[in-house]
């Protein structure tokens, strides 16, 4: 089984596993160099349900938010790693997103049952509105702080 599918094939298979009683469990980010606090993150999203998706931030979204030399792996790369993770069900590459009504329309059509974030995720508040829309739930995870790929990239002097 391919664990890297495109947003179509997850929106066609979300309505068959809803189908057939499964929840689906959505994170979304970068993960550009995975890390424990990456891996103990998604452990823990993926007991909130049956499914684990990840949608995976396109390259372009990874310098907006990150910064210009990021990401340090680009997203096929990076994708590949995550579905090396055997507890993760699916990984979504995306295109690159430019608005919030671009996040909606994709969450709107997944319709996951639960949005796993951290704690101090800077887009809790506009992901709260997806799940309220959707009739998910939204569940918050601590963030490992003294874990980021930025702490790493800064220790090897590459960021």
């Amino acid at each position: 089984m391919n664990k890297i599918i495109t947003l179509e094939e997850i929106t066609q298979l979300s309505s068959s596993l809803k189908k057939n009683k499964k929840s689906i469990v959505l994170v979304g980010g970068c993960f550009d160099i995975v890390h424990i606090g990456h891996i103990e993150f998604l452990m823990k999203a993926k007991k909130f349900g049956n499914i684990l998706c990840v949608l995976l931030e396109h390259d372009k979204k990874v310098r907006l938010l990150k910064g210009g030399n990021r990401p340090f792996n680009n997203q096929k790369e990076r994708a590949q790693f995550l579905s090396a993770i055997s507890f993760i069900d699916y990984i979504i590459p995306l295109p690159f997103l430019k608005s919030d009504s671009d996040y909606d329309q994709l969450i709107f059509s997944l319709k996951p049952d639960v949005i796993a974030v951290t704690t101090d995720d800077p887009f809790l508040e506009k992901k709260k509105e997806q799940a309220n829309h959707i009739g998910g739930k939204i569940k918050k995870i601590p963030l490992i702080k003294t874990r980021s790929t930025s702490k790493i990239a800064n220790l090897l002097g590459i960021d």
